[in-house]
C-alpha cells in the first residue's frame, strides 16, 4: 500500500507542512533534513526518470549560489573579486546555496506531489468548499500530461510527411522544428491550437454538467479509516515537535552580517528528529507496507 491510498486530506496535511518547512525553514540541520527525505521520496515514486530530475537539480543549486554571490555583496569574509570588481563573500555564497536547495526540495516534493495526489483528491478536498477552484487545479494538475501526450502524436503525424522533429536538414530543423524533438515551432504552434479547443470543450463540458451550481453534490469512494487515523496522530506528532522548535528559534539561523551557527540541544535536537520522523513518514509506510507484502506473499 502506497502514500496515494490514503485519505486525501492526510496527502493534503502531509504536503502542506512539507512544503511549509522546505521554505520556512534556513538552518542547514533542517535543510539537510528536507533535501534527503524529497529526493528519497520522489526518486521512490518516480523511479529512473526522478533520479535524472534530481541529480540535475544539484548543478542548477551551484550555478544559483554562485550567480547569488556574484550580485549579493553582503557579509565580512571575502573570497574573491568577481570580473567586474565586486566582492563575493562567504555569507552570500553560502545564503545562495539556502535559497538553492529550499527551491530544490520543492521541486523534488512536487514532483512527488503530482504522482500522488490525482485530480479525483482535488475535486474531493475543494469541490465542496470551491467548485470553481477545484475544476481549475484538476485541469491545471492534467494539464502537463495532456499536453506531453498531444506533443507526440503531433510529431508522429508530421512524421508521416517528412516534417518531424528529426527530419529535414538543418535550416528546416531550425526554421519548422525545434531540434529538441517536440516544442519546435510548427509543433507548437499546432499544439496551442489544441490547447485552447481543449480547453473551450472543458469549459463548455463542466457547465453543461452543472459544475459552478449551488448545492451541487459530489460521489466520493474515500473513507476515513484506522489507518488514516493512526497516521494523523504520527503526523501530527512530528508536526507538534517542530513547531515547538519553530516556534523558539531552532529553526532559524543568520547569514548577514556574520554566519551565526546555532547548535541543536535539548528541545532543539527533538525537534530535528520531529522533523525527519515527519518528512520520512511515507516513504516508511511505503517500506513498511511492502515488506509485509513481500512476508506474506512468501508466506504464502
Amino acid at each position: 500500500m502506497g502514500f496515494e491510498f490514503c485519505h486525501p486530506a492526510v496527502n493534503f496535511i502531509f504536503f502542506a507542512a512539507a512544503l511549509y518547512g522546505s521554505i520556512a525553514f534556513s538552518h542547514p540541520v533542517f535543510l539537510a533534513i528536507a533535501y534527503a527525505a524529497a529526493f528519497a521520496y520522489s526518486v521512490r515514486r518516480g523511479g529512473r526518470r526522478a533520479l535524472v530530475f534530481d541529480l540535475c537539480l544539484l548543478p542548477l543549486v551551484l550555478f544559483f549560489a554562485l550567480s547569488y554571490a556574484g550580485n549579493h555583496h553582503f557579509g565580512v569574509t571575502v573570497l574573491r573579486q568577481n570580473f567586474i570588481g565586486n566582492n563575493m563573500t562567504a555569507e552570500s555564497l553560502v545564503y545562495g546555496l539556502v535559497l538553492g536547495v529550499r527551491a530544490a526540495c520543492v521541486c523534488m516534493w512536487c514532483s512527488a506531489l503530482f504522482r500522488v495526489v490525482s485530480s479525483d483528491k482535488v475535486v474531493y478536498l475543494f469541490g465542496r468548499v470551491s467548485p470553481r477552484l477545484a475544476l481549475f487545479l484538476t485541469i491545471l494538475l492534467r494539464l502537463i500530461p495532456r499536453l506531453n501526450r498531444e506533443a507526440v502524436r503531433i510529431d508522429l503525424a508530421q512524421k508521416g510527411i517528412g516534417r518531424g522533429s528529426n527530419q529535414g536538414n538543418v535550416w528546416e530543423r531550425l526554421v519548422q522544428e525545434n531540434p529538441d524533438r517536440v516544442h519546435g515551432l510548427r509543433i507548437f504552434s499546432m499544439l496551442i491550437t489544441w490547447l485552447i479547443q481543449a480547453l473551450a470543450l472543458e469549459a463548455d463540458s463542466m457547465k453543461s454538467r452543472g459544475s459552478a451550481l449551488h448545492g451541487r453534490t459530489a460521489f466520493s469512494i474515500y473513507r476515513f479509516d484506522n489507518r488514516d487515523r493512526a497516521f494523523v496522530i504520527a503526523l501530527f506528532s512530528g508536526i507538534i515537535l517542530t513547531g515547538m522548535g519553530a516556534i523558539l528559534g531552532a529553526t532559524e539561523m543568520f547569514y548577514d552580517p556574520v554566519i551565526l551557527w546555532k547548535p541543536l540541544n535539548g528541545l532543539a535536537a527533538a525537534s530535528a528528529v520531529g522533523y525527519a520522523f515527519l518528512c520520512l513518514l511515507p516513504l516508511g509506510l511505503e517500506l513498511w507496507t511492502g515488506y509485509r507484502f513481500e512476508k506474506l506473499r512468501r508466506m504464502a
